[in-house]
């Protein structure tokens, strides 16, 4: 480092300086924004490191009126308590990364939607928000459309279509999970929805589509639905478990669907306490291929969706219409594919 450089803090005039390029060329460096060559931008790039320098946010945020913080939700289990479903650690891992990329930082708040009021969002003056699995009718839709900040809903299905949303092909994972065990002979297949009752399912989206994939496949195949194979337990460890001793009341049942692979993680380790075989006796299959459902034992069968991807995406939305750059369509909705591991086999009975 240079003599002039050791006794002070640096600037951006410094960096400049030293780059032999104007205070505009660093800025939009440091920000991403503009055109600069990729041998000025290395070089500056290189001088910052070289010399250490560190933007002043805060004065940075001052003129910008921004704060670069957004913020992240997701439902709470029930009060005080945070969701245990893996699910949503991969979706924060891909907003947090597709934050970074784009020199943002991320607050996640659980929230009750009941009682959230959202202060928090002008409290730590939030540039935008992300909210998880809220639902059409829920309270929450409208108090986040007072904030008057750009919110991007991911796992939501709302009618509306003024709405930023990032969804699953949900309907179509579900047939394709249904039609799968139907292929290998199963006829009496108990799919684990969530505690919902059935009437309410059209106001649970990724619930309801998920259920009507699943209905989709029956008829298809000439299967009469029988809604006594429709489990209301949660789509979680512990609802997965305490599933598997109401299912095996129901006659003739050969196949297990559950609409979240923590709720074939605990069917499997019921059956196993039962000494129930998988899938000799009975197939199991989730919806989600988290990296633990290759650790299983059997190894679960499961709908695979990219969740890292599906958090890039939203952040990717919401960070667009923060900058204000042109967003090509408000709804996204993300493939889904089969993973066909060791608890499904051919029906027996």
């Amino acid at each position: 480092m240079s003599e002039r450089f050791m006794k002070k803090d640096i600037s951006i005039v410094d960096v400049a300086e030293e780059a032999g390029v104007s205070i505009a060329t660093v800025s939009n460096v440091i920000n991403q924004k503009g055109r600069v060559s990729e041998k000025t931008r290395k070089k500056i790039q290189q001088i910052i490191d070289r010399l250490g320098y560190t933007p002043n946010l805060t004065a940075r945020n001052l003129k910008t009126r921004r704060s670069d913080l957004i913020g992240m939700v997701i439902p709470v289990m029930k009060p005080g308590r945070m969701q245990d479903n893996p699910f949503y650690w991969d979706l924060l891992a891909g907003v947090e990364e597709g934050a970074r990329d784009r020199r943002f930082h991320i607050i996640l708040m659980g929230i009750d939607e009941a009682t959230e009021t959202f202060s928090f969002v002008k409290e730590r003056q939030l540039d935008g928000l992300i909210v998880v699995g809220t639902n059409q009718g829920s309270q929450v839709i409208e108090r986040v459309n007072k904030l008057n900040i750009p919110v991007v809903f991911v796992d939501s299905y709302l009618t509306d279509e003024q709405f930023y949303q990032v969804c699953l092909e949900d309907r179509h994972g579900s047939y394709c999970a249904t039609k799968y065990l139907i292929e290998l002979g199963h006829r009496k297949i108990a799919i684990l929805t969530g505690e919902v009752p059935e009437e309410q399912l059209p106001y649970y989206g990724v619930l309801h589509e998920r259920w009507l994939g699943y209905k989709d496949a029956l008829a298809e195949a000439g299967i009469a639905y029988d809604s006594r194979m429709v489990i209301q337990l949660p789509t979680s460890l512990d609802g997965g478990y305490h599933s598997v001793d109401r299912i095996l009341q129901l006659d003739d049942v050969t196949a297990i669907f559950s609409f979240s692979d923590v709720g074939a993680m605990g069917v499997l380790k019921r059956m196993k306490e039962l000494g129930k075989k998988v899938p000799e006796e009975y197939s199991v299959i989730g919806f989600d291929n988290l990296f633990i459902s290759n650790y299983t034992s059997p190894t679960l069968t499961t709908v695979a969706q990219d969740i890292v991807q599906k958090g890039k995406a939203a952040v990717t939305m919401l960070l667009d219409q923060i900058d204000g750059n042109y967003i090509p369509q408000r709804k996204v909705s993300l493939s889904v594919d089969v993973i066909a591991r060791e608890t499904t086999g051919p029906c027996k009975s």
